[in-house]
């Protein structure tokens, strides 16, 4: 219609802006008060200008105030004793293995519960939603994700639907009531080109069948869902990781995983791994065999016999080749334990189960420490609604902690869309899940006090941007807050100059801002990984991110006694070993106003050739090329430091890699 009426007047004209000649003739015997052009309608008043500048947002920046007010409207909504009524399993899949990024189609089969589903009632049907899987579809034959249904129920009609924005197909009853035991079959990928398969392997990846059993606009998921498993791609690429410091005579573990081209493990991989170690002080076996039962991961031992740095270059026959990060062997200096604090599974919003995370993380990347923090609301079985996840990961971590060895702890994302999101991690196995949408409970105050009696810590992360910056105008407490997450696959939240700078930066809004207003802050990493390889975030990401604990011994207690005395540095993925003093000061200590100059050291021994140091000093930046070495020990003199001054240090490497040290603080 509006192809065949054009316009009578230039393209952008305004017509509704142009006034009749008796209207134009009437203001010119009534000259104007103001400049020619003047715009008195869009001038406010200076009460009303005031009044703007004196209400700032209640929220963070990015708040999503109507998401909070949606998922709190459905936690509280009354349901229908027919909603969420129903068993579902899977039938049969083609291929009958299912492998990363393959195409492949699923029948899915569903019984009606014991309340019946009501004439136009709704049977609604969501693939896993994040991670590479084809939405479903019931329009488009040909194309992928398309979905299909049929009933053993006489005189039912299924009339289906696309909401292409949810993800999900809907089937609504129409005819007469599906009667309870009666039987549905779902199709997905019954067309020719199948569906897509999720990009990561899992053991198991779940169908969502939701039942809005009388129709009144409101589902509710089954509370079992049916599961595949994803198996990992073909053989794409090596990974070596060993700890960075070790004592003599101390036997070192050395993580060995051939993975697929997203950092998957599980691939079919059988033969020999040649090792040559650089440096001297490392025993170690020259040659590794694997079986097809190692599934491409294997650990063995080697023993450190003397002093200096190590490093450990493995290959394949097949062309695969890798270096580990550096070892550094010494009596003297801490111990660095490496920890991802932070990230994610299928409870949520992320890929695989909570034991093959914490498996991941131990056997794969070679962690100390992991911490698996799913949301409170986010994904499709919220954890603060489904008391039997929450459990199911509670019993994971106490199962793969063994101290010493390998910290597992019990955490959750405390995911406000208010005030920005927080991960919440406990050192016991009595903590609970605490809601940020519920009233009493949604600011950052409510949270720590809900957290009081407890020796739970938080740790605000991504705070300088996407999704939702933090909002820095409340003070961290510090009885939980000792320190905030500035690198992870979101990216960079230190501060506008840094490397890979965090997506939809909010400036002034940086970790670098908040000590400027006088928290005193200690800087991790960690992945906030979605793709089930804690430790390793970037392999799949352009970075990652990761947590250096400086402690000599490996236990929960231990751990935390770091985090609170701020003994921690922060990367965005590799591990690079990172030392630093400020006279007899510690990273992330605290000291008293020097009379004199004072002396700052910094060794670091990289992953790779290193680009520059930066000294970051209450804002502002002095660089040192480092000339692309692959390690270095600086000495540098910091004169004239004056109380509430704090002090840091950021290394570059070449490729991207950095590592920040926690802040010093003057007193």
């Amino acid at each position: 219609e509006r192809e065949e009426e054009p316009s009578a007047y230039a393209p952008g004209a305004r017509p509704d802006v142009v006034e009749s000649p008796s209207e134009t003739a009437e203001r010119e015997e009534e000259p104007s008060a103001y400049a020619p052009g003047a715009r008195p309608d869009v001038v406010e008043s200076p009460s009303e200008t005031a009044e703007r500048e004196e209400e700032p947002s209640a929220y963070a920046p990015g708040a999503r105030p109507d998401v909070v007010e949606s998922l709190r409207e459905t936690a509280e909504r009354e349901r229908h004793a027919s909603d969420g009524g129903g068993r579902a399993w899977v039938e049969r899949t083609e291929p009958t293995e299912l492998r990363v990024g393959i195409p492949a189609q699923i029948t899915l089969g569903f019984e009606v519960g014991p309340e019946g589903i009501a004439e136009g009632g709704m049977i609604f049907l969501q693939g896993p939603p994040f991670w590479g899987w084809t939405p479903p579809q019931t329009h488009i034959p040909e194309l992928p994700g398309y979905t299909t249904v049929e009933s053993d129920a006489e005189g039912v009609e299924l009339i289906a639907e696309t909401v292409t924005d949810q993800q999900v197909v809907v089937f609504e009853v129409s005819g007469r009531a599906l009667k309870p035991g009666e039987r549905l079959r779902f199709v997905y990928g019954a067309g020719p080109a199948g569906t897509s398969v999720d990009r990561f392997a899992e053991a198991e990846s779940p169908f969502f069948i939701l039942v809005d059993g009388d129709g009144d606009g409101f589902r509710t998921v089954l509370s079992d869902p049916p599961t595949v498993p994803v198996h990992a791609g073909p053989p794409a690429r090596l990974v070596v990781n060993i700890p960075s410091v070790a004592r003599p005579g101390e036997h070192v573990r050395v993580h060995l995983a051939v993975l697929d081209a997203q950092g998957s493990r599980g691939v079919d991989f059988e033969g020999e791994l040649a090792l040559r170690v650089e440096g001297t002080g490392l025993e170690l076996e020259e040659r590794v065999v694997f079986t097809a039962a190692d599934g491409g991961v294997k650990v063995v031992e080697g023993r450190a016999t003397g002093s200096g740095t190590v490093r450990v270059h493995a290959s394949t026959p097949e062309g695969f080749a890798a270096t580990s990060n550096a070892l550094v062997l010494s009596s003297q200096g801490p111990r660095i334990l490496w920890a991802d604090l932070h990230g994610h599974s299928v409870f949520s919003d992320g890929t695989g189960t909570p034991e093959d995370y914490y498996a991941y993380a131990r056997d794969v990347a070679g962690l100390d420490i992991a911490v698996l923090t799913d949301h409170d609301h986010w994904g499709i079985q919220p954890l603060v609604s489904h008391p039997a996840l929450w459990q199911r990961i509670r019993t994971a971590t106490e199962h793969y902690n063994a101290p010493g060895r390998f910290v597992t702890l019990l955490g959750f994302e405390w995911t406000s869309w208010l005030y920005g999101h927080r991960h919440v991690i406990y050192f016991d196995d009595k903590g609970t899940v605490i809601d940020s949408v519920a009233l009493g409970t949604q600011s950052p105050q409510e949270l720590w006090k809900a957290l009081e009696g407890t020796r739970a810590l938080t740790f605000a992360h991504h705070s300088a941007g996407g999704p939702i910056a933090t909002d820095w105008r409340i003070a961290p407490d510090p009885r939980f807050e000792p320190v905030t997450e500035i690198a992870s696959v979101h990216g960079s939240s230190e501060a506008l100059d840094s490397p890979h700078v965090i997506y939809d930066p909010v400036p002034g809004n940086f970790a670098r801002d908040a000590l400027g207003m006088g928290y005193r802050l200690g800087f991790v990493g960690s992945g906030d990984t979605h793709d089930g390889h804690p430790g390793l975030g970037q392999l799949a990401s352009t970075t990652g991110g990761l947590a250096a604990v400086l402690a000599e011994e490996n236990t929960r207690e231990a751990v935390r006694e770091a985090l609170v005395a701020r003994r921690v540095y922060a990367t965005n993925g590799p591990r690079i070993l990172l030392r630093a003093a400020l006279g007899t000061a510690r990273m992330g200590e605290s000291l008293a106003a020097p009379d004199k100059d004072i002396d700052l050291y910094v060794n670091v021994v990289g992953t790779g050739p290193l680009e520059r140091l930066d000294v970051v000093r209450s804002g502002e930046i002095a660089s040192l090329a480092l000339e692309e070495a692959l390690d270095t020990t600086v000495h540098l003199n910091i004169s004239g430091l004056q109380p509430g001054e704090w002090l840091y240090v950021r290394v570059v490497q070449a490729d991207g890699g950095v590592a920040w040290s926690s802040p010093f603080f003057i007193d």
